[in-house]
């Protein structure tokens, strides 16, 4: 196994690319969702064996619903087939999975599996998966925001950290958007204030553990300064 010096305590994926992925090989699109699906559980597995804490994927953002009926029905079952799996990865490997986002308007029997889910993983420790579901970061920021309003405090920047869908688990150190795009796409957005990024040109079903090392390779170039003097 690679020796690495230091790993970030928490990643956030950006998983682009499925659709182009499929497209590029004349596939449907739905078929780079479910390749996708097995790169989320490799790259699980490699945070495991390289000791990160907390991994983050964008799974659902809140623009998705601009997608086809038929592609969100899609990522809808595949979801729902990837969490119902009596010997899924995290029961079998003790993680924790947790949500962030609102999945009120997902079917219910997809709000009742993934609860189910993080039922029954909610004591374990060794890794926690946080799937990002209908979720939109500025959305999270509003919601925070307006929590905070209802309790009538005044309104400080740890204050909205705390409120935030995250504030229970640290900032993300390292940000990874695979297919070559540099943007954030509303994905945490308070939260990346002093993130790492990261843009590998691979799309999303294609990442692998090797591209995951070399990911963390070039994290251990980095020099975190967080504001300070270079």
């Amino acid at each position: 196994m690679t020796k690495l010096l230091k790993v970030p305590n928490h990643i956030a994926i950006i998983m682009d690319g499925n659709g182009r992925w499929a497209t590029k090989r004349g596939l449907p699109r739905n078929l780079g969702h479910k390749e996708g699906v097995n790169a989320v559980e490799r790259t699980i597995k490699s945070c495991l064996k390289y000791g990160i804490r907390y991994c983050t994927f964008f799974a659902f953002s809140t623009e998705n619903w601009k997608r086809s009926k038929e592609e969100i029905d899609g990522i809808f079952d595949l979801l729902r087939s990837y969490i119902s799996k009596d010997n899924n990865i995290f029961i079998e490997n003790q993680i924790k999975l947790s949500s962030i986002g609102v999945i009120d308007p997902f079917p219910d029997d997809l709000k009742k599996a993934l609860n189910d889910l993080k039922e029954k993983t909610k004591n374990f420790d060794k890794l926690e998966v946080v799937f990002a579901l209908n979720y939109g970061g500025r959305d999270d920021i509003v919601r925070a925001v307006n929590k905070l309003i209802k309790q009538g405090n005044e309104i400080n920047e740890k204050d909205i950290l705390l409120s935030l869908d995250t504030g229970d688990i640290p900032e993300p150190d390292f940000v990874i958007r695979t297919s070559g795009e540099q943007r954030l796409s509303n994905f945490l957005l308070y939260q990346m204030a002093y993130s790492e990024l990261y843009f590998p040109k691979v799309y999303w079903p294609d990442f692998n553990e090797k591209h995951f090392v070399k990911a963390l390779k070039a994290y251990q170039k980095r020099n975190r300064r967080f504001g300070g003097l270079s």
